[in-house]
């Protein structure tokens, strides 16, 4: 019996586009953990506002500290997960700094990624999300997205997501992700 029998733990990486942290996105970020299984590490990087502004002059061998950790954090993921909210019909100015910060590095290249938007609409941060990942080459799989629309009033004083129709699409989206990351190493 040789290394082949080892199950490799799978580590899941959330980032959060929003930085309040009552915000609806970070709650769905938070209920995400009851649909992760055992053999699953799930960490969430909510702290996407100690990003400093993109500069491409900063991005050379030496980036900022928080950039390192940031990147490191999503190179040794398996996958990742992205949750926004929607401002002004796009992406949180935050979120889109920190991708930018991943054009030069490429740690999403090719890396399952699952999108959920949380917010009042949202739809127009959802369609600009996946169109921010395809030019980062982002393996934004089919049954990787999920929009939630009218994300407050679906979530109970605890910040889990009341209707059942939610949580059964969050389940869902987390057993895809999981089976795009296996897809993934059986080709390694």
């Amino acid at each position: 019996m040789g290394e082949d029998h080892i199950e490799k733990k799978i580590n899941l990486v959330a980032l959060s586009g929003s930085i309040r942290k009552q915000s609806s996105t970070q709650k769905a970020l938070y209920s995400l953990k009851n649909f992760i299984p055992e053999n699953v590490d799930y960490g969430i990087y909510n702290v996407i506002e100690n990003l400093p502004h993109f500069n491409p002059e900063l991005d050379g061998d030496q980036p900022p500290e928080e950039v390192q950790v940031y990147r490191e954090l999503l190179s040794r993921a398996d996958g990742v997960i992205i949750c926004t909210p929607e401002y002004i019909k796009g992406v949180p100015g935050v979120l889109k700094n920190a991708l930018e910060w991943l054009v030069s590095s490429a740690e999403l290249y090719t890396k399952p990624v699952a999108v959920i938007t949380a917010s009042g609409n949202g739809e127009n941060a959802h369609q600009a999300l996946q169109l921010h990942l395809s030019m980062l080459n982002a393996n934004v799989f089919k049954g990787g997205l999920l929009l939630i629309s009218g994300a407050d009033s679906k979530l109970n004083a605890d910040g889990g997501f009341v209707k059942s129709e939610v949580n059964a699409s969050l389940k869902l989206l987390i057993s895809k992700l999981i089976e795009e990351i296996n897809k993934k190493e059986a080709y390694k």
